[in-house]
């Protein structure tokens, strides 16, 4: 069974809640893109991608991710198709649960559509983690488990601010599903990690249906609109991911799913105090049972 030291694992929760507060704000940002830019889901998707594989490509270390055992010169002969595979399904996972997210968003609301996604975080990968990874289903973890969907429970009884809920739903359940295949492979030392060869796949894969829906924005301030993509494709693509694959080396599968959920508190915050979505009791009453779960993860 694995075992977690003490630096490692609070270094974990970190890098974790760290990136779960950054995909809160991006969330934001990108609700905001797709009113005002003209852009849809899978442009703006494309756009998050593109920007984060530049980046990474103009950084000298920027190839370091792809490099598969690059200091094993035995293991170079199968280091390099390994790395590949593992990039091209990165980037397909990434694809899939991003590109669904911000559709979740337009359709549903910043607040409902980031609930959905992340709600199914706890329990798809908490289970999967037992029944795949044989890691052990904590006390601890079962009550935060439990905190954290009665929170849900509450978020998603709010009014959605979306034109089409149902669709946006739908959406953010596959988001969902996406983001526990990543973390349950990534666990199982799957070498899922943010690099430059992931988020090209994950550009491939988009380009031809934003290409459809129109990759160039048609509305909107262009230098706005310019500074939204770049810190879209930078902070919560590019350095997020990062730091959510290296907190999950040290970090359990179920943890990170509940840590995770501060996610779509930062985004139902941000979508109440900018967006102009609804304030309710439900709102309130469900951060403060998510953040009660995450403080019951982090004291374990």
């Amino acid at each position: 069974m694995t075992s977690y030291t003490a630096v490692p694992f609070r270094r974990g929760l970190l890098s974790i809640s760290a990136a779960a507060v950054a995909w809160g704000v991006g969330g934001a940002v990108a609700a905001l893109l797709l009113r005002t830019s003209g852009l849809g889901p899978v442009a703006v998707s494309c756009w998050r991608f593109a920007v984060a594989a530049l980046c990474l490509a103009l950084l000298p270390s920027g190839n370091s991710g792809n490099s598969g055992n690059s200091g094993n010169t035995r293991h170079s002969r199968n280091g390099a198709p390994t790395a590949r595979r593992a990039a091209v399904l990165t980037g397909i996972g990434l694809a899939v649960s991003q590109c669904a997210y911000f559709g979740s968003v337009r359709y549903a609301g910043l607040g409902l559509g980031t609930l959905i996604t992340i709600g199914a975080g706890p329990v798809l990968t908490s289970l999967g983690g037992h029944l795949l990874l044989g890691e052990r289903l904590t006390g601890r973890a079962l009550a935060a488990i439990g905190l954290a969907l009665g929170g849900l429970t509450l978020l998603v009884a709010a009014p959605a601010a979306g034109p089409r809920p149902a669709l946006g739903v739908a959406l953010a359940v596959l988001a969902g599903a996406g983001h526990s295949g990543l973390t349950l492979w990534a666990r199982g030392g799957g070498s899922a990690r943010a690099s430059t060869g992931a988020f090209t796949t994950g550009l491939v894969c988009l380009l031809p249906l934003a290409a459809v829906q129109g990759v160039l924005p048609s509305a909107g301030e262009p230098a706005l609109t310019g500074g939204a993509l770049l810190f879209l494709g930078t902070v919560p693509t590019l350095f997020a991911y990062r730091w959510y694959f290296a907190g999950l080396t040290a970090v359990p599968g179920a943890t990170a799913a509940v840590l995770v959920l501060l996610e779509p508190a930062t985004a139902a915050v941000i979508g109440v105090l900018f967006l102009g979505e609804p304030l309710t009791a439900g709102l309130l009453a469900g951060s403060a049972l998510l953040l009660a779960a995450i403080a019951a993860l982090a004291r374990g």
